[in-house]
């Protein structure tokens, strides 16, 4: 795959194979900021929430959020905009704006809705695991997945664009909601396909993948997904200290608002099966769940 390096560090890596007709609108390409190392963390603090107590790092700009350490060689951190690596402040955030985002009817893998209404007795999850495009692959290869599709959440501008999002000023993550049957795949089944299918100590990126929409998260529906996701964190933590990992930075949250990505991203790697997917694992089982990788 061929990448365009630019002056300040922005590489654009467009898809090299395309087995359908195109849409009419351009393919997307993906974006990477490569970070400049970051400064220690101040002090550590913690944050409780459904008395869960999820450990997070106040950087020195203020931002409450996971750990950056960074795990990639030093050559990738030469050339970046420190602003990437930053959430930010409501007042920096971008305006947004009240028009929807519209997509597909159907899902281009199942056939499911990518909207609502979804089958009655469906549940719902929501996780972060660096490029949406791979992530989403992830979950629709897994059985008793009904439909999932991709989209922004955990920021503060409404209904933003995918060059805004990689802008790092809308605060969003890169998330994938997956609409699921429970009596086929538990929570715990989906928990074990986003441990296992991400580096989750890699604060605010994904191997080359940098920037704040590219980190960790899951964000549960209820506080038994909560529940489940935060013991869940505790048990991969063990495995992946005996392995000799980091702490984990992933952010648990009650799930926020989703929305929407452009319907050129819905499914990608369906549409463009040559396409760009940078998810690597560590390699570590978690002990939660059957074995699921998938994709």
């Amino acid at each position: 795959m061929l990448g365009l390096v630019l002056g300040l560090g922005l590489v654009l890596t467009p898809s090299t194979t395309r087995t359908r007709t195109p849409s009419p609108s351009a393919a997307p390409v993906r974006c990477f900021f490569f970070p400049h190392p970051a400064a220690a963390p101040a002090h550590v603090i913690t944050t409780s929430a459904a008395s869960a107590v999820v450990p997070r790092l106040r950087m020195p700009h203020g931002a409450v959020r996971p750990d950056m350490r960074q795990t990639a060689p030093m050559s990738l951190f030469s050339r970046t905009d420190p602003r990437k690596l930053k959430l930010p402040t409501a007042a920096e955030a971008l305006p947004g704006r009240a028009t929807r985002m519209r997509v597909t009817a159907r899902h281009t893998v199942t056939g499911a809705a990518l909207e609502p209404p979804f089958p009655a007795g469906a549940e719902l999850a929501m996780f972060g695991m660096g490029c949406f495009w791979g992530a989403e692959r992830k979950f629709w290869n897994t059985p008793g997945v009904l439909s999932t599709a991709v989209g922004y959440a955990a920021g503060l501008t409404p209904n933003p664009l995918y060059k805004e999002v990689c802008s790092g000023a809308t605060g969003h993550n890169e998330v994938v909601r997956v609409v699921y049957d429970p009596a086929k795949v538990s929570y715990a089944d989906l928990l074990r396909v986003f441990w296992e299918n991400h580096d989750p100590t890699q604060g605010m990126r994904q191997g080359n993948d940098v920037g704040t929409q590219y980190r960790s998260g899951i964000y549960s529906y209820g506080p038994a997904q909560l529940a489940a996701a935060t013991a869940s964190l505790a048990a991969y933590q063990a495995e992946l200290t005996r392995a000799g990992h980091g702490a984990i930075t992933t952010e648990l949250l009650p799930a926020p608002e989703f929305y929407y990505a452009e319907d050129d991203h819905q499914q990608y790697l369906d549409k463009n099966p040559g396409g760009y997917c940078g998810l690597g694992g560590t390699g570590v089982s978690c002990p939660v769940g059957p074995a699921a990788r998938n994709g």
